[in-house]
């Protein structure tokens, strides 16, 4: 269990420091992904790109 907590919380630190990169690839911005102003401050659901990002991870897991 605490090796899915480390994993979970690597994972959110890369994902995070990479939002910029992968925002210049057009992730974040795809049909699917919601960007919306509530309580004074944007929230960004991005599951359009969070679907493919793990599309992307499924065929390098099953590739390797």
């Amino acid at each position: 269990m605490v090796r899915w907590l480390i994993v979970v919380v690597l994972a959110l630190l890369l994902m995070s420091g990479l939002t910029q990169w992968l925002r210049r690839f057009g992730f974040g911005r795809l049909p699917g992904d919601f960007e919306f102003r509530a309580f004074g401050r944007e929230w960004q659901l991005p599951i359009g790109s969070t679907v493919v990002l793990s599309m992307i991870a499924a065929l390098i897991a099953r590739w390797i």
